[in-house]
């Protein structure tokens, strides 16, 4: 449903963002159902991932101007963001990546930083080290596969028969599809597992960790098979402007590549939750549209 709201305002901390395009990813979901830990109980407006450009600037805010292009995401709640204008905490928003359009800045926020914690803030990974992704065609996936790449780290990717091909042009040097054999009983020990997926592949992974070695997960609390000598950790993304500033840095210098599928206009955006619970739609993240940028 598309309601008239007053244009909010920012307050200390935050600004005004006129929203050109806003990310729509599973979270959104579980926030429409009401089942988010984070994220207050509806009615809201949904939406985290944006791109945009500052409408007005809150008080004590510094390093942003009205009319400077924005990326990013709204606040630790994730809502508010698919609307045409949208309050962002300043510690969750930077300078929009110049090669990107909005469309393609509001693809990244959530999914790029959650691949960039999973490797770096929790496995910790170094060149050399073997890592297994599960679930490597996917939005967290594939920016996973990117940087791993970039990072020197040896890629044991799992997805789909179908996938294979832009997963293995992303960099992963082994790939497996996950419907077939018992992947677990001929992988060499790995040094990390990197999970978007869970369930019983997700068990199976775990027995391919070497000692000392880490599953890292985003979709799974449930517990594991009991194992002394290695870590599992789930975590829930923190998405920063350090962090964004990171990623930016890769997409302008052309060092990582979005993955846009679907793109809708606002007001249809009860189509793209319908392609969130299985509708068709193009590979990859679903974004709305919802002013040009100009």
């Amino acid at each position: 449903m598309i309601d008239e709201l007053p244009i909010p305002s920012p307050g200390p901390g935050e600004l005004l963002v006129r929203v050109a395009a806003a990310g729509v990813g599973p979270w959104d979901a579980l926030i429409r159902e009401g089942k988010s830990k984070v994220s207050p109980p509806p009615p809201l407006t949904l939406g985290s991932d944006l791109s945009g450009v500052v409408h007005a600037v809150g008080p004590e805010v510094a390093g942003f101007e009205v009319g400077e292009q924005v990326y990013g995401v709204t606040n630790p709640q994730f809502c508010g963001a698919c609307a045409e204008y949208a309050v962002a905490s300043v510690d969750m928003i930077s300078k929009k990546p110049r090669r990107l359009s909005h469309i393609e800045a509001a693809s990244v926020p959530v999914v790029a930083v959650t691949a960039w914690q999973m490797l770096f803030d929790y496995a910790h990974v170094v060149p050399g080290q073997r890592i297994l992704i599960l679930g490597a065609a996917g939005n967290v996936g594939a920016y996973v596969v990117q940087l791993a790449a970039r990072a020197g780290v040896h890629l044991l990717a799992m997805a789909g028969s179908r996938d294979m091909d832009p997963v293995r042009s992303s960099g992963a040097e082994s790939l497996m599809d996950y419907k077939t054999g018992r992947f677990e009983d001929s992988v060499a020990p790995v040094d990390a597992v990197i999970d978007t997926v869970g369930g019983e592949i997700r068990d199976r992974a775990f027995r391919t960790l070497k000692p000392g070695g880490i599953l890292v997960s985003v979709v799974s609390t449930d517990l594991l098979p009991e194992r002394s000598d290695v870590r599992a950790v789930f975590f829930y993304v923190d998405v920063t402007t350090a962090r964004l500033d990171n990623i930016g840095g890769l997409l302008d210098r052309g060092e990582l590549v979005t993955h846009v599928g679907t793109v809708l206009p606002l007001e249809k955006a009860r189509a793209a939750h319908e392609m969130l619970a299985g509708a068709p739609h193009k590979p990859g993240k679903i974004v709305l549209s919802i002013w040009d940028g100009h």
